[in-house]
């Protein structure tokens, strides 16, 4: 996809690995700064940024848990005292605790719920007046099929990813006055670590119900979010967009 993200800066939470790292640098080639969140990983992160400045990318990590609101807002504070604007944002981070619900702490609720829907409300409310107050901004919160369609064994997660997309639309409502534009991507099974620990029944399983026969690549929900944040969609909001190969139909 041709987009043009120059002088444009965006902020990833979760970009040291699969669909955020792609999203990181599809940005980055986009010609965007790119300012990412980890929580642990500091040598991944530190090689990300060395990787986005090779390419003459202005580069920057963030660390901290986004399901807390402080941090969330010093990140935003950080990008806008280095860059001045806040151009693209996407909540991407992420977690799974996965079991049925009979065996579901509440531990395990709390845990993926904070971070995978509070820690969307918390970098949204950071970039709420920021973007307002440049009348422009795309946001892009990342949800998943299982949000829409339900899963055995993920009642947390699709909790979380389900109250994304009711927060999404609102928040189109509350913003779409002042040009800022809030969507949605949904991706299917995508191929990252998580997907790696899946059987070959599992993997088999889930393949026969994706007419396009194949799990994503994270490079395909990058794509998906770049097409959002760039002017191409200057009139979509309030939009979730399935990357899920058909899944979801």
């Amino acid at each position: 996809m041709d987009v043009d993200l120059s002088e444009k800066t965006a902020l990833v939470t979760g970009g040291t690995r699969g669909i955020g790292r792609a999203i990181v640098r599809a940005l980055a080639d986009a010609g965007a700064r790119v300012a990412f969140t980890y929580r642990s990983s500091t040598e991944a992160a530190e090689a990300l940024v060395d990787e986005l400045e090779a390419g003459d990318t202005e580069a920057l990590s963030l660390q901290g848990d986004v399901a807390d609101f402080d941090t969330a807002q010093a990140h935003v504070d950080t990008v806008l005292d280095r860059w001045d604007t806040l151009d693209v944002l996407v909540n991407n981070a992420g977690i799974t605790r996965d079991g049925l619900m009979l065996r579901l702490t509440e531990e395990d609720w709390d845990d993926v719920i904070d971070t995978n829907l509070k820690g969307v409300f918390n970098y949204a409310k950071a970039a709420y007046r920021p973007m307002m107050g440049q009348r422009s901004g795309s946001i892009v919160n990342i949800s998943s099929v299982v949000g829409t369609s339900g899963n055995a064994g993920q009642t947390n997660y699709a909790a979380s990813k389900s109250g994304i997309v009711g927060f999404s639309k609102s928040l189109a409502r509350e913003l779409g006055g002042r040009n800022v534009r809030v969507n949605v991507v949904a991706p299917g099974y995508v191929q990252t670590d998580m997907t790696d620990e899946l059987s070959d029944d599992a993997r088999e399983g889930i393949l026969d119900a994706v007419p396009l026969d194949r799990l994503a690549e994270p490079e395909d929900v990058a794509q998906a979010v770049l097409y959002l944040a760039a002017p191409a969609a200057a009139y979509v909001t309030g939009h979730v967009l399935h990357v899920d190969g058909g899944l979801s139909m």
